[in-house]
């Protein structure tokens, strides 16, 4: 019987190539997302199904038709409901959202909404929270709609500069709820987050950028783009559970 590790190292996934590299790492669960430069938005079924074939450790998509704030019209209601049963409809078994209202509160009835829509799938809240004006009534809510997880850098920038509220946060969360700390984190701050936060879930994205000379005749246009790194990721993974 292989034993459960101490801690869960999930990474963002910015697509196949990233989610493969995040597994042969050694991580534990892919979100999976496109346009990492607007905070991910949500990933092609094409991406997610074949993730979903070829991948044996979890694969989870965002759900979040566009960058921005997160508060969502009616229409972009519709769309985050059809992305999750399109998801749903090719096996896929958990899902990240986030829906505030236009307080930037937790958006009780779009959330039940989304949730019901999930049905089985699990269902984990993104960064979203950290825009909540009051994170630990936040947390309580999600406690009652019964999420599964919630990432936060504890409302700052970096989970480094939040870990005194994350500390807070997690005992709050009495295991009610699992607390992932996101954003920044890499191989030289994950043990100092891992001792301070009292966190089991942590959440990153591993990338080093893939160089590439350009070749296009428009100054806007890059050819380079980020993709996890195995090595980053096998890196954080010695630090955060050391054999």
């Amino acid at each position: 019987m292989i034993n459960s590790p101490s801690n869960i190292l999930e990474i963002c996934a910015n697509g196949y190539n990233s989610a493969l590299a995040a597994e042969l790492g050694g991580a534990h669960r892919v979100e999976l997302c496109d346009n990492l430069n607007e905070g991910g938005t949500t990933p092609s079924i094409g991406q997610l199904k074949l993730c979903l074939e070829k991948l044996s450790i979890p694969v989870v998509p965002i759900i979040r038709p566009r960058g921005g704030d997160f508060n969502y019209s009616t229409v972009e209601l519709d769309i985050m409901i059809q992305d999750i049963l399109a998801f749903k409809s090719i096996n896929c078994k958990g899902i990240v959202i986030g829906a505030l209202n236009n307080q930037n509160q937790i958006h009780k009835e779009y959330t039940k909404i989304l949730i019901e829509a999930a049905g089985t799938m699990e269902v984990a809240f993104h960064r979203a929270f950290d825009r909540t004006p009051n994170l630990f009534k936040s947390l309580d809510i999600l406690i009652d709609l019964n999420i599964k997880r919630v990432l936060t850098s504890g409302g700052q920038k970096t989970a480094c500069e939040g870990i005194s509220t994350i500390q807070k946060i997690v005992k709050q969360a009495n295991q009610n709820i699992e607390i992932m700390p996101g954003s920044g984190i890499n191989e030289s701050n994950i043990l100092f987050l891992k001792e301070q936060s009292g966190a089991t879930n942590f959440h990153t994205t591993a990338k080093s950028i893939n160089s590439k000379p350009s070749t296009s005749i428009f100054t806007d246009l890059r050819d380079d783009y980020p993709l996890t790194d195995v090595n980053v990721v096998k890196q954080i993974l010695e630090k955060l559970n050391p054999s």
